[in-house]
């Protein structure tokens, strides 16, 4: 059964999806196999199609790359409502790969990609909403965008 209220959430707290990404490569955005929605790594896709960039560190803070986090967790829901017509079919998140590119001295990974983590928590609650999860740094993103994140959901 699905948590049945993630649109309403969403409308609620008064945040607007960004239009899903276009592919930009060799890859699906989305693969689904069985009751698994396999999301590729998303970038922090604003509504005006443009992405959040810097190197957290050194271009931005570590406040701009949470606010990425946030923005990439809203291009994911982006994908997952275009491919299953309503983001109410997610039943919980499984898995969440956050990368962070920054600096080698930037440590504070887990505290990034928790803008993507609250938001989905906020979205499905604490016990649908969180799952699983690695924050890692990389030395670059493609085309320096300031986070990368990849997710795995339980649907119906």
């Amino acid at each position: 059964m699905s948590t049945g209220n993630a649109e309403a959430k969403l409308a609620a707290l008064g945040l607007e999806l960004p239009p899903a990404p276009k592919v930009m490569g060799v890859y699906k955005p989305l693969v689904i196999v069985g009751n698994l929605a396999y999301a590729s790594g998303h970038g922090p896709l604003k509504s005006d199609g443009t992405l959040m960039l810097g190197k957290v560190g050194a271009d931005v803070d570590q406040q701009f790359g949470y606010d990425a986090a946030k923005q990439t967790g809203l291009a994911l829901l982006a994908t997952l409502k275009a491919a299953l017509g309503s983001l109410d079919r997610v039943k919980r998140v499984i898995k969440t790969l956050g990368m962070v590119n920054c600096t080698p001295e930037f440590t504070a990974h887990p505290a990034v990609i928790n803008g993507c983590s609250e938001l989905w928590a906020e979205v499905w609650g604490r016990d649908n909403g969180v799952g699983a999860r690695s924050a890692v740094g990389m030395g670059s993103l493609p085309g320096n965008m300031a986070v990368e994140v990849e997710a795995i959901f339980e649907i119906e």
